[in-house]
């Protein structure tokens, strides 16, 4: 049993092609209770999650997340750094909102929140479905927060599809632990010595089941570093009550 848990882990692909079924309440129940037993900061519990169901407001996400299988799995699941709830208790004991709008607290609401979406993926990963993030909403998270009516305090991080595959790639090769895991302090070394791992990625952009292209990881990634992403989700926080 704790083999077949560590290989589901190993397996983890994103999965951009789902079957156009929904899933069943009681499934997306326990997906919730999953989500919502994750390690929480100070048990503050500062996340929200939102369903969309509403087929319109699903379609503009995906077209806001430029992500069209957004629209066709069974579940869609925003997931909300929320700091709302927490500010109406400290006005309901009479103490000043302030404290919440740090960074520090911004920071407890997004790792809340990313423990909670992680245990549902993984969750749902363990029942046969497939999960795709959709980071892509914050490609206008100013839209998001009208279509969702999300109040101050609240920031959309992700969005989560959840279905039943109809087709997947191989997972992904991961860079070798001596590149990112040190022992008792950081090596530069070996962190940025990362030939041997271009060489397999490049082998397998080549051979994966679609989209394949030719390039390795430092290329990608470095293409992608290239300019500034989403350069007006500071103004979007400020906006939100919190202090950047």
């Amino acid at each position: 049993m704790k083999d077949e848990f560590f290989k589901l882990m190993e397996q983890h692909v994103s999965v951009r092609n789902f079957k156009e079924e929904p899933l069943e309440k009681d499934i997306k129940d326990q997906l919730l209770m999953a989500a919502y037993s994750g390690s929480s900061s100070n048990f503050l519990q500062a996340t929200s999650i939102i369903e969309v169901t509403d087929p319109k407001i699903r379609n503009q996400l995906a077209t806001i997340a430029r992500a069209p299988h957004a629209q066709k799995s069974g579940a869609f699941f925003v997931f909300v750094a929320d700091m709302y709830r927490l500010a109406k208790v400290l006005e309901q004991k009479g103490n000043a909102v302030k404290p919440i709008t740090s960074m520090e607290s911004l920071m407890v609401s997004i790792v809340d929140t990313t423990i909670s979406a992680e245990n549902m993926a993984l969750a749902a990963e363990a029942i046969g479905l497939g999960i795709c993030y959709i980071g892509g909403i914050r490609n206008d998270l100013t839209k998001v927060s009208t279509l969702l009516d999300l109040p101050k305090y609240t920031v959309p991080l992700f969005g989560l599809t959840i279905g039943i595959p109809k087709s997947k790639n191989d997972p992904k090769p991961r860079m070798p632990l001596k590149n990112h895991v040190f022992n008792n302090r950081y090596n530069t070394n070996l962190s940025r010595n990362l030939a041997g791992y271009d060489e397999t990625m490049r082998d397998y952009y080549a051979h994966r089941n679609s989209n394949s292209i030719t390039s390795d990881w430092t290329t990608k990634t470095s293409d992608f570093l290239t300019n500034s992403q989403r350069p007006d989700i500071a103004p979007f926080l400020r906006h939100q009550g919190f202090e950047i």
